[in-house]
């Protein structure tokens, strides 16, 4: 047992030295893997790429399929983090999901945690979207979007969803953009069953762009999203039904020992811990960046989800449908973007080649 504790206690989280050169918070440094040790192909095989040392995983979508990948195991809390490189150009109705859910063993009454990146015409900034459910309350969705402050698609930056039983916290770049406090009035509906990690690039042509008014355009195709410093990093259930009923022994791979033995490493972890300096650079994410959310949608909830915690200063700037009040604009062209048709069937021709030869690349030489 103290075997376990001292691995487990060596994976979950040492500071990084320097501090994120961004929000000024110390880094999130986690204990990361090759594809093959917690992943395997979901679905779309032909279009997943793994580099030669199997540490960065390609996934494409084109006119046949999109494509996937699954943990090995399922997880009861934890920290899952992926540094995540977006399709690049014309990328409306593509959607990049990196997610948690067990639909596919708790069917009626799953829960799901997500980070969804939703694709735009060109020159327009990546948005993503965060969720969470809880034993199958798909009618009471908690959606909240945020416009991305940088250029998603020309290097890697990471995403982290921490899971325990008080909070959910969702991450990009180490600096928390949302968490979700458990409150009692919340019921079943705060996530607390096992859940595998999913990576996913597909179709959502009929709502991911404008509610669908602009669909994927396979001309721009293939669409590559890249994934890199893999990391899982809690109480990996080996039978997920036993450990709903509370026989809660967790399986190897950085979470050995009982459930609550582990659960209180985690929440005892620096990433865990909200400090100051932390809620500060959170308020000032959502104030700059912050597009919808559901605690401010009156017409969806006249009266507010529990767990929301309104703040007048924030309500005051979104109308009764979550939406801002005024559109939120970027200074200047993003790097790499251009204004109308982009130089014609040659220039999309030459940028799908690129980004296939690049991904290629990185499964044949890394």
């Amino acid at each position: 047992m103290a075997a376990g504790a001292a691995a487990a206690a060596t994976a979950l989280l040492v500071l990084a030295a320097a501090a994120a050169a961004v929000s000024g918070l110390p880094a999130i440094n986690v204990t990361t893997m090759a594809f093959d040790e917690g992943y395997a192909p979901l679905f779309g095989h032909d279009n997943i790429l793994r580099s030669a040392d199997g540490r960065t995983v390609s996934l494409l979508l084109d006119r046949s399929t999109g494509s996937g990948f699954i943990s090995s195991s399922m997880y009861h809390h934890g920290l899952f983090s992926a540094s995540i490189k977006l399709p690049s150009d014309y990328t409306a109705g593509v959607v990049v999901a990196f997610y948690t859910s067990n639909g596919d063993v708790f069917e009626k009454r799953h829960d799901e945690l997500d980070f969804e990146f939703l694709g735009n015409i060109r020159g327009k900034p990546w948005r993503v979207q965060t969720n969470l459910y809880g034993n199958g309350s798909v009618g009471r969705g908690r959606e909240e979007r945020y416009l991305l402050p940088f250029d998603p698609t020309t290097e890697f930056h990471r995403y982290s969803i921490l899971w325990t039983p008080a909070a959910v916290a969702f991450y990009v770049d180490d600096v928390p953009v949302r968490e979700v406090r458990r409150s009692p009035a919340m019921g079943g509906d705060f996530p607390s069953k096992p859940m595998s990690l999913y990576a996913t690039v597909w179709d959502a042509s009929t709502w991911a762009t404008a509610g669908g008014r602009y669909r994927v355009n396979y001309r721009y195709g293939p669409f590559v999203a890249s994934f890199t410093d893999l990391a899982l990093v809690g109480c990996r259930a080996d039978d997920p039904i036993r450990m709903v009923a509370g026989g809660g022994v967790c399986g190897g791979g950085g979470g050995g020992g009982r459930e609550e033995e582990v659960v209180a490493r985690l929440r005892a972890s620096d990433v865990a811990v909200m400090t100051v300096e932390k809620l500060q650079a959170m308020r000032r994410f959502r104030e700059q960046n912050m597009v919808y959310s559901y605690c401010y949608d009156t017409r969806r909830y006249p009266a507010a989800l529990p767990e929301c915690d309104v703040l007048e200063s924030e309500r005051r700037r979104f109308k009764d449908t979550g939406r801002l009040r005024f559109a939120m604009r970027r200074r200047g062209p993003r790097r790499g973007s251009s204004r109308g048709g982009g130089g014609g069937r040659a220039a999309r021709s030459a940028a799908a080649s690129r980004a296939v030869a690049a991904a290629k690349k990185r499964a044949a030489d890394m």
